[in-house]
């Protein structure tokens, strides 16, 4: 068994931009009518694929956000601790956490991923390089679904900044479009942050 992340941790995906950044990768979005879920399924984007040895992204993403995290000789988490800034809530199992894709798959999908290679869709539902994969409570990230920031944010209004800023640099950075209430939506929360 092997201790990773000594050092407390606040589940902070690599990433996250300033607001002004945000602000005009916002501004660059294009704005369209929201696509279908025609066709749509979960494996058309290969998740939890292995990223190093025997660790999945799962696991990788477990052991970055969480603190104290202990993994065993297949990489599973046997014991951490694991905070969710969607929520506030604190967890000691890693069954109680999810990976949340902070733009679900099938929002990717019905924004312009429906289009993309598999290969494109698995990197997307991979991607370790930006901020959309957090491990947060499992039913809150249940709650969210597939939905956008127009019908679902972070129960905890004090990280609704960061999830704007997520959501806008994942979308940005993967040329989706976004609907105009989401738009809207991520304004309101992006005018809440100070920085």
């Amino acid at each position: 068994m092997a201790t990773i992340n000594a050092q407390p941790v606040s589940a902070t995906p690599p990433g996250i931009p300033s607001k002004a950044t945000a602000q005009s990768q916002l501004n660059a979005l294009t704005v369209a009518a929201q696509g279908s879920t025609t066709g749509y399924s979960r494996d058309l984007f290969p998740h939890w694929i292995t990223i190093s040895g025997s660790c999945n992204t799962r696991e990788q993403v477990l052991k970055r956000d969480g603190t104290s995290v202990v993994v065993d000789s297949s990489c599973a988490a046997t014991s951490g601790r694991w905070y969710s800034p969607y929520d506030g809530a604190t967890w000691y199992a890693a069954s109680d956490v999810d990976i949340d894709h902070v733009v679900p798959l099938a929002e990717a999908w019905r924004s312009g991923a429906s289009s993309w290679t598999t290969s494109r869709r698995q990197s997307f539902a991979n991607d370790l390089s930006r901020p959309q994969l957090i491990a947060v409570t499992d039913n809150v990230n249940q709650a969210k679904g597939d939905q956008d920031p127009s019908t679902w944010q972070p129960p905890l209004s004090s990280y609704r900044c960061t999830y704007s800023k997520m959501w806008i640099t994942v979308k940005y950075s993967w040329g989706l479009k976004l609907q105009s209430s989401e738009k809207s939506a991520l304004q309101s929360m992006l005018n809440t942050c100070s920085s």
